[in-house]
């Protein structure tokens, strides 16, 4: 082993401690047990499969892991369920932020969707502006805790729904309020983006930005109008675009048209390799079509999509890529550079991030082998020379 090797080699330390940047987390999919369980009894939900916490982390885990999207989107009702009230959902920003920088995230973007939170009286912007509120808490927190983190809010509308336009509007309004972009989720199939060109067009036309679940559940159409019809920034998840790719026998490959495209665009793919195994779109860790999208440099990008029902974080994505496909401190920071290039915020503000915490971060990480201790000889050896 060269001295190379030993200086890439992330241990599960350094990749905690890591600096990596985050944009796809479901602010709702990435609640701590404990709080779950805390808010049903303050607010009075009582439908929880389980009121201790370790049981109900194992709920979730479980019944999210089913092969099946669908599947997966019903243990949100129960996350959605608590979090109906200002004081909880300021609870729930701030120990987001809080947990994504003890994870050594230093840049995430984390998505609600607005609609999901009225049915205890709150109105549209009373949600945002308590997030907002708990986002900055938490930053705060992580401050004085010796981390540090920024977090930017994507306003989500649900695409079986028809307040598109309206949360896009909603999102236009708090751009410079920490609102960095919009987005829409739920089940691809029967719901193409197409249904909500009225938001895209709006967003377009106000130079916001915005990122389309795309090419999870669903195959290249649903990417093909994201990009084509709507406009999108970036592809949330895109994970099927690897059914255009074509692997021959010999080892060289064929990219198709939508592909080369993804590609010579520099199209950004917000991949989240734990949720993929858990909806059916990979097989194993070691199948995951993220080891092909990155040696053939497509734009891609590693995120946790819901920490709670994947029971995963940044650092747990970054150890599974790592055992599966060997990848060295530089993948990690060419992950984390890619992502931080394709962030909300503007271009000066990622290009600081990058060159003042994300590279000098990976650096002295890289030089931790030099400064390892060595065995005592107690003057057993006679230096030469």
């Amino acid at each position: 082993m060269t001295s190379q090797t030993i200086a890439n080699t992330p241990t599960p330390d350094q990749i905690r401690r890591a600096p990596k940047v985050l944009l796809h987390d479901h602010l709702d999919g990435g609640l701590r047990p404990g709080t779950v369980v805390d808010l049903a009894r303050e607010t009075g939900y009582t439908n929880l499969p389980a009121t201790d916490p370790d049981k109900l982390a194992l709920w979730f885990h479980q019944a999210a892991d089913s092969g099946s999207l669908e599947r997966y989107l019903e243990t949100f009702s129960h996350t959605v369920g608590v979090m109906q009230t200002r004081d909880a959902l300021v609870r729930v920003a701030a120990e987001c932020a809080e947990d994504l920088a003890e994870d050594g995230v230093v840049y995430a973007e984390v998505r609600y969707a607005p609609e999901q939170h009225l049915e205890g009286g709150l109105t549209l912007e009373e949600v945002v502006e308590a997030v907002g509120e708990g986002f900055r808490q938490g930053e705060r927190r992580a401050r004085e805790n010796g981390r540090r983190i920024r977090v930017g809010a994507l306003l989500t509308a649900m695409r079986h729904a028809a307040r598109a336009l309206e949360i896009a509007e909603l999102a236009n309004r708090y751009r410079d309020r920490g609102v960095v972009g919009f987005d829409i989720a739920g089940a691809e199939a029967g719901y193409p983006p197409t249904r909500h060109l009225d938001a895209f067009e709006y967003l377009k036309r106000e130079n916001n930005h915005f990122t389309i679940h795309a090419g999870e559940a669903f195959g290249l159409p649903s990417i093909w109008q994201a990009l084509q019809w709507c406009g999108a920034d970036r592809l949330g998840h895109g994970v099927r675009i690897i059914d255009d790719i074509h692997v021959r026998d010999d080892g060289t490959v064929e990219l198709g048209r939508l592909a080369a495209y993804v590609r010579d665009k520099r199209i950004p793919l917000e991949l989240c390799p734990s949720s993929n195994l858990q909806t059916g779109a990979a097989a194993s860790y070691a199948e995951h079509p993220i080891g092909l999208l990155r040696r053939l440099h497509f734009r891609t990008t590693v995120n946790t999509d819901n920490r709670l029902m994947s029971h995963t974080s940044m650092s747990r994505e970054f150890e599974h890529l790592v055992e599966a496909f060997g990848y060295t401190l530089d993948d990690m920071q060419w992950f984390s550079v890619n992502a931080m290039k394709s962030a909300f915020i503007p271009f000066d503000e990622r290009l600081a991030m990058i060159n003042d915490v994300i590279k000098p971060g990976y650096a002295e990480l890289k030089s931790e082998w030099l400064f390892r201790q060595t065995p005592s000889t107690s003057g057993s050896v006679t230096p030469e020379g």
